[in-house]
């Protein structure tokens, strides 16, 4: 083949009826392509965001096991759910997964990294759950049955601040987890 023929323009012209994915309208391929771009840049920072707020929410389960004093008359819901420990660890898979990602891209790795953020997505739908029902089921609970008001609030403040924080970072993770399994992400080369 003569190479000025291999570089040379081609226009396809096809009738209406012809819907192809492959000539969508240039405007929802450039936001397309725009996203995909976007993700695959920040796929290491995104990554170690999930594997943080993983470490994090496994500390505030540490907290919680350390919360477990005297006055309170049963263990939390969120402490029973064991969400603090399971879905600490989903974070962090699939943060170590985006992150391998950026170190090789293979069909494989980007489908396994996919459902990985899936679940974890699901995990922190789960964790959300399980945390606004926890806080409610415990709320009136807090103190137990201690006459004692001061420590009281403390407890009460400590609970009520960690559960807070465990629903923030859980809405974090189901952001992160939920862009990269349903738009995905290319590198560059693809």
């Amino acid at each position: 083949m003569n190479t000025n023929s291999i570089h040379s323009p081609m226009f396809l012209i096809f009738p209406p009826e012809i819907n192809s994915p492959e000539y969508k309208s240039a405007e929802f391929m450039a936001t397309q392509n725009f996203v995909q771009k976007f993700l695959a840049t920040k796929l290491k920072i995104l990554g170690a965001i999930q594997i943080l707020l993983g470490i994090m929410v496994f500390s505030f389960g540490i907290v919680f096991v350390f919360l477990l004093i005297k006055p309170y008359p049963r263990f939390p819901f969120v402490f029973i759910a064991g969400y603090p420990f399971w879905g600490s660890t989903l974070f962090i898979i699939s943060g170590a997964f985006l992150i391998a990602l950026t170190r090789k891209s293979t069909e494989t790795l980007l489908t396994i990294s996919r459902i990985m953020n899936f679940i974890s997505a699901m995990g922190a739908v789960v964790g959300i759950i399980a945390l606004v029902f926890g806080f409610l089921l415990d709320g009136n609970y807090i103190c137990g049955y201690s006459r004692d008001r001061h420590p009281c609030e403390a407890i009460t403040i400590l609970f009520t601040g960690s559960l807070s924080m465990l629903v923030i970072f859980s809405i974090v993770e189901l952001a992160i987890s939920l862009t990269f399994s349903i738009c995905g992400c290319y590198s560059d080369e693809d």
